[in-house]
């Protein structure tokens, strides 16, 4: 997987000598009339099956899901639904199938350098429907040195790092984690706004209703 990298190293170096890395490219410009979604945004139905099956669909074209805790009616009380997916290797360049990197900065960051998300759905029960809180944690990949670095690759380290070869090829770079570089809020915002058109293709408004002119049956 890894090695996948050279090979976007050359395109991107293609790209700036040919002159098609212009600023909107790498994500630095974008047109302020393009929509965002408020995030929690809210979703007014009170078929919460339909609302889960919604959501599971959309987060599982961009994550594998590792864990689903339904919104269940307790009482008279709808619990709060999570849902957890596994950390995934961002898409590059070379993947176009993929849409789990954002075109621009994310895409060519992913290109670059091995980086991966997560994903945390929180569903929070509202007056009129529900409150979809979407989080995307992105980390990168933690390497002893540079991944394709050969000076001292067979050497032992004495800087004070403990470094383990078990089960490691010799001379290779050896993981010691992932550093967490915050929210990919790009990515949020394309699976928000997929799921407001999604919503509203049905007939349904995108703006909460008032707490004091909610319905309690709604609960």
């Amino acid at each position: 997987m890894r090695s996948r990298h050279l090979i976007a190293i050359l395109v991107a170096g293609v790209l700036l000598t040919s002159g098609c890395a212009n600023h909107s490219w790498f994500g630095g410009s974008r047109d302020p009339r393009l929509t965002t979604a408020e995030n929690p945004l809210f979703i007014p139905t009170t078929d919460r099956d339909f609302m889960w099956n919604t959501v599971v669909d959309t987060v599982d074209d961009y994550f594998k899901i590792q864990s689903e805790q339904r919104v269940r009616l307790i009482g008279n009380y709808l619990s709060e639904g999570r849902i957890e997916t596994v950390p995934t290797i961002g898409s590059t360049y070379l993947e176009p199938w993929r849409h789990d990197s954002t075109p621009g900065y994310e895409k060519l960051h992913a290109s670059l350098q091995t980086i991966r998300r997560q994903a945390t759905v929180r569903v929070i029960p509202a007056p009129g429907g529900y409150l979809i809180d979407l989080q995307i944690q992105k980390e990168l990949e933690d390497l002893d040195r540079p991944e394709f670095a050969t000076a001292g690759s067979t050497y032992q380290r004495h800087d004070g790092t403990i470094v383990r070869l078990q089960g490691a090829t010799l001379g290779s770079a050896q993981q010691l984690g992932w550093i967490a570089l915050g929210r990919d809020t790009s990515l949020e915002q394309r699976l928000l706004l997929e799921l407001r058109a999604k919503f509203t293709k049905v007939g349904m408004v995108t703006s909460p209703l008032p707490v004091n002119d909610a319905n309690p049956a709604a609960y």
